[in-house]
């Protein structure tokens, strides 16, 4: 078959401009990525950041004050792991009062404290932050206020809980209560609820105790004896999904239902607050959904 120079000139402006495309190809730029979704979620408000820079990763509503619940309680064991030459080994004897309180509050989770039995300090934080013990909380309040009379060293614990929530820059926080079952004036919000999480993570103790699913402690009973108290983390995160370290449920009338939460993977950790979910199922898969935004971002 014989090819005329036309044929040859065809040929060769086939072959130059099969080249150009495969050149201008090996240095084009690369297609690029998708943008991720932004996760809708049930809450009225979330935060998420990560925890090692303090960059945000997600906000709805994140600065709106809302009741918090016993999300409220993370205050309360920072206060105590803050205080000066603390011994969480030292004994704290159950008083009558702590399980009136429960009794006379009908949004009052326990930690079933037993009158005239002595706790440790480590023990209450763990009946605090697991069952989310109010009369646990007050226990606490009472041993680390000041004052002459209970309602003095409660109100001096609470004064305390404010004066760090100021030094830490949380300026839509204000607390009114040792336990979340405020009276008008207990409030937070999603980002300084996070803050306030990411510092108390600092301390080793916080993180331990808040990472726990379950224990089984032994304490001193008033005859002298003993007895054994089990609590279970009402933080359902832990044990289902993967990386989970804390941190704290909360829920009431007001509050609905709210969860602060963390969360390591490869190095990498997410931690995050939702408040005024509608449903305990409804909180959780919304801390999920979160923490997988954070992780992808």
């Amino acid at each position: 078959m014989k090819t005329g120079i036309k044929g040859i000139r065809r040929v060769s402006a086939v072959a130059i401009t099969a080249g150009a495309v495969l050149t201008a190809g090996a240095f084009a730029a690369p297609a690029q990525a998708a943008t991720l979704p932004t996760p809708t979620i049930t809450a009225a408000g979330g935060f998420v950041m990560n925890n090692g820079t303090g960059k945000s990763l997600f906000t709805k509503a994140a600065d709106t004050r809302r009741s918090t619940g016993s999300t409220t309680k993370i205050m309360t064991a920072r206060v105590v792991l803050g205080q000066p030459n603390l011994n969480l080994d030292s004994k704290v004897t159950v008083q009558k009062a702590y399980s009136d309180y429960i009794v006379n509050n009908n949004w009052a989770s326990s930690a079933r404290l037993i009158v005239g039995d002595k706790v440790s300090v480590r023990q209450l934080l763990y009946g605090l932050m697991l069952p989310s013990g109010c009369d646990a909380a007050y226990a606490l309040a009472d041993k680390f206020g000041s004052g002459s009379t209970r309602d003095a060293r409660v109100k001096s614990f609470i004064g305390k809980m404010n004066a760090t929530a100021k030094s830490l820059g949380l300026t839509n926080t204000h607390f009114d209560s040792f336990d979340g079952i405020g009276r008008g004036s207990n409030y937070s919000t999603p980002r300084d609820l996070t803050k306030l999480a990411s510092n108390a993570m600092k301390y080793s103790t916080f993180r331990t105790v808040v990472g726990t699913k379950s224990t089984k402690q032994k304490v001193t009973t008033k005859s002298g004896g003993y007895r054994y108290m089990t609590w279970d983390n009402t933080n359902t995160l832990l044990g289902s999904y993967a990386g989970t370290i804390g941190v704290k449920t909360g829920s009431g009338p007001e509050a609905k239902y709210c969860l602060v939460f963390a969360a390591t993977r490869n190095g990498k950790t997410v931690i995050g607050a939702v408040l005024a979910s509608s449903s305990v199922p409804n909180r959780t898969a919304d801390a999920k959904k979160l923490l997988d935004y954070g992780f992808k971002k």
